[in-house]
């Protein structure tokens, strides 16, 4: 009797060892989904400026003789 019941606690322990390793994966996922969606802000502003500087250089080089 002491044989299965010491397989069924482990089999429970490892199904919450699991899980607990799920919910972590689940929350780190999140994390870095809202990091990407940060970088990605970022970087369209940033091209946003990029594209105005161009247009103010090209500007500025089209009125040099």
């Amino acid at each position: 009797m002491f044989w299965p019941m010491l397989a069924i606690a482990l089999g429970f322990l490892g199904l919450a060892v699991l899980g607990v390793l799920a919910v972590r994966v689940f929350l780190e996922v999140r994390r870095l989904g809202r990091q990407v969606a940060v970088t990605t802000e970022r970087i369209q502003r940033a091209a946003e400026e990029l594209e105005t500087a161009a247009d103010g250089l090209a500007r500025t080089g089209r009125s040099l003789p």
